[in-house]
């Protein structure tokens, strides 16, 4: 085998090392959303809150006002996005509801 091909072999394998290396921390990294939920949110809602009978969340809208609501009433102070990422990561985790249509832009007022 000359030095060129060993070479390249080398360097083939390691980007294909440094590539599944990137992969897999994508994969693995939390999210925005489950970063801000687990956070600020766990520590008053446990698994069973999502499904109890009386949850007020029942669709995307829903989920996300009542992120809002929610962090409104914690004084958290969080952007647009940040609600949009938290309900995301809700929507995805636990509730499974279908993606919305058009933006994911929560920009309704709060309702009282």
């Amino acid at each position: 085998m000359t030095w060129l091909a060993l070479t390249r072999i080398l360097l083939l394998t390691a980007l294909q090392t440094a590539c599944a290396s990137v992969h897999a921390q994508a994969a693995t990294s939390p999210t925005r959303g489950q970063l801000l939920y687990t956070t600020h949110c766990i520590a008053c809602h446990s698994v069973e809150m999502h499904w109890r009978e009386q949850r007020q969340a029942t669709d995307w809208e829903s989920l996300a006002q009542q992120v809002r609501r929610w962090q409104a009433t914690a004084a958290l102070q969080w952007s647009e996005d940040d609600i949009v990422e938290v309900a995301r990561h809700r929507k995805d985790t636990i509730y499974r509801y279908p993606r919305p249509t058009g933006q994911l832009s929560m920009a309704a007022p709060l309702k009282r």
